[in-house]
């Protein structure tokens, strides 16, 4: 992540999704009008579900469990919270080739060369959008997802990678409208990874992706 087109934010501690809506709202803006740089933003937020612009309200299993946001992403029902890396990439497509399609894709490498620095193999499914891995028994679970916006070709929103979160709050919804898989993180794999880990991780692998 060298590119001086692409500044990075750090947030620490938990960051309101209210907030977050916001700042990324007013960067997209500014992108547009050529005022800023495109931005990779990494946070965490405190225990909330989102809902995207798929999501059914038969999904929402426990609708008084967390709060609830309409995200405006793309995507159905998804869990944010401690112990979950966040990344929001707001990126000018008009520069990086107007393709919605190559761009989620892109993502999803992104986040599959990023964990197989930690010997985790993350593999893609045809009409599941996001990154999933097998069990010793060979269920599918999912450890990352994917959902974006676009206005006027700059993205926003972006990905999910669970590190250690608490995977029971998932059970207040169908996590993107697929009931039967699960749900895991790097730590329930066995993998002792930190976030400031992964993070140095996501920089390492950005630029095999984006910058080529």
């Amino acid at each position: 992540m060298t590119s001086p087109k692409v500044a990075l934010k750090f947030s620490k501690g938990l960051t309101n999704y209210e907030d977050a809506i916001c700042l990324m709202e007013k960067r997209v803006e500014e992108i547009r009008a050529g005022v800023a740089d495109e931005l990779i933003w990494f946070v965490e937020h405190p225990p909330l579900y989102t809902a995207g612009t798929s999501s059914k309200k038969s999904d929402l299993l426990s609708p008084k469990r967390f709060p609830v946001f309409d995200a405006g992403r793309g995507g159905q029902y998804t869990y944010h919270g401690p112990g979950q890396r966040v990344v929001y990439v707001m990126l000018d497509l008009n520069k990086r080739g107007r393709d919605v399609r190559q761009f989620v894709t892109n993502l999803e490498n992104w986040v599959i060369n990023s964990l197989a620095e930690f010997s985790v193999i993350g593999e893609k499914r045809d009409g599941r959008i996001g990154v999933w891995v097998r069990g010793e028994a060979g269920q599918e679970n999912k450890i990352a997802a994917i959902g974006v916006r676009v206005r006027k070709w700059v993205s926003f929103h972006g990905i999910c990678i669970n590190v250690e979160p608490d995977l029971s709050h998932y059970a207040g919804i169908v996590p993107c409208g697929i009931s039967d898989h699960g749900v895991t993180s790097l730590i329930n794999l066995g993998r002792t990874v930190t976030m400031n880990d992964l993070d140095e991780a996501l920089q390492r692998t950005w630029c095999k992706i984006f910058e080529n």
